[in-house]
């Protein structure tokens, strides 16, 4: 066969290998499809590789899906890029639960690594190279001196440090979309929480912030980066912390304290909205942009995710309110092939999207397990793909624009 489309696996010590006798698997959902050139792109530079412990990959040979000796292989890509196929693989009887990652599906092809992706937004902003500098603790430093005693700056100090937050360390970089972390609770308990996990099942990337924020230590940290900050964005809700919304009175309080010092820059909320009143109130004191974290558009579907203490109707509320405020929204939508891209989901995206018409849709690339994933969510194999979805998605909302990330708005 002319270029063989192979399959790859991985030894204990996590050196890779292709077995050329085996060609390559990639999964949507449950169901296992042999991989075609046109699903493939070549591996970014960014992407990471990572073998998957206790589960065997999956190769096609003469018909068959077949376990092969080894580990199976990932990547995990950088934002810009959106997976469509899941890596293929056998798990073992007692394997543990994946750590929090986009499991990608990845391949070895014409001598090259391919990744089963999509390159669906550029934004040089968040290139990694722009990050991890030599000189990010000396700035780290400079920052501290100008904001002494703010916690907010040593909390984001730290994910800088050790998380290595994007966002966090654009404070210090003093540019771009900053994040201001300020809840440490939550109104969900959402299956894929990269900031808090129940008994550590699957250890939490980040850690939660552990106090609220004063009213002015939200106010000057939001002023120093929007009065510094090339194209500056302040942006509640950090993957290291609960639902902002929850904290509507000292960050409203704040909104406003900052627009008597300055109109400069971008107010923005990543946000559940599972909680209207508070929206409502940080929406009035001056929110320029509210980007909603969401899975799915039918009610059984995303109470099986987020299992909130709020129902998607009362998202729907918030989304609209803000929508009439003049806020621009977009919806941050947790991706996984074989799930969104469902006959049953896109036909309540169209619904959703007809009724709320929000600007923007930032599909990211779900960071959990699929298999645990699928044993939760309700079962339905009837699928789009995911090509087809977003094809299908701008067809019918061609105004909506459709990427991976926040973009500044002018």
């Amino acid at each position: 066969m002319k270029n063989p489309i192979t399959a790859l696996i991985a030894d204990e010590r996590g050196n890779i290998f292709d077995v050329p006798e085996f060609e390559a698997v990639g999964r949507v959902g449950e169901k296992f499809f042999k991989l075609k050139p046109e699903d493939l792109i070549k591996l970014p530079e960014s992407a990471d590789l990572m073998f998957l412990p206790q589960r065997r990959a999956i190769g096609f040979k003469r018909g068959e899906f077949v376990p092969l000796k080894g580990r199976a292989v990932s990547a995990i890509l950088p934002q810009g890029y959106t997976r469509t196929f899941l890596p293929a693989f056998q798990k073992s009887k007692h394997a543990k639960i994946l750590p929090l990652y986009g499991y990608t599906a990845v391949v070895l092809y014409r001598d090259e690594l391919y990744a089963a992706a999509l390159y669906t937004d550029e934004n040089h902003k968040w290139n990694p190279e722009n990050y991890n500098t030599p000189d990010l603790p000396k700035l780290i430093r400079r920052v501290k001196k100008n904001l002494p005693e703010n916690r907010i700056v040593a909390q984001v100090a730290n994910c800088s440090l050790e998380w290595h937050c994007l966002t966090a360390q654009n404070l210090f970089y003093r540019r771009w979309e900053c994040g201001v972390p300020t809840s440490p609770v939550c109104n969900a308990n959402c299956l894929g929480c990269i900031s808090l996990q129940q008994s550590e099942c699957c250890p939490s990337p980040q850690s939660r912030i552990k106090f609220v924020p004063t009213v002015d230590e939200i106010a000057d940290m939001g002023i120093f980066h929007l009065l510094h900050a090339e194209d500056a964005i302040i942006s509640f809700g950090q993957g290291c912390e609960g639902e902002p919304s929850l904290q509507a009175e000292n960050i409203s309080a704040a909104i406003k304290k900052i627009r008597e010092k300055t109109s400069r820059g971008q107010i923005n909320i990543n946000t559940n909205a599972g909680f209207t009143a508070g929206i409502k109130k940080i929406v009035d004191a001056g929110l320029n942009s509210m980007r909603v974290s969401i899975i799915s558009a039918r009610d059984e579907s995303y109470q099986k995710y987020y299992r909130a203490g709020y129902e998607l109707a009362t998202v729907k509320n918030s989304v609209r309110y803000a929508l009439d405020n003049g806020v621009h929204v977009s919806l941050n939508l947790l991706y996984m092939p074989g799930f969104n891209d469902r006959n049953e989901e896109f036909a309540a995206w169209k619904n959703f999207l007809t009724e709320l018409p929000v600007q923007m849709i930032q599909v990211r690339n779900l960071n959990y397990d699929p298999d645990e994933f699928f044993a939760v969510m309700p079962h339905d194999e009837n699928f789009l793909g995911t090509k087809k979805f977003l094809r299908e998605l701008q067809k019918n909302f061609p105004a909506l624009k459709i990427g991976n990330f926040s973009h500044y708005v002018r």
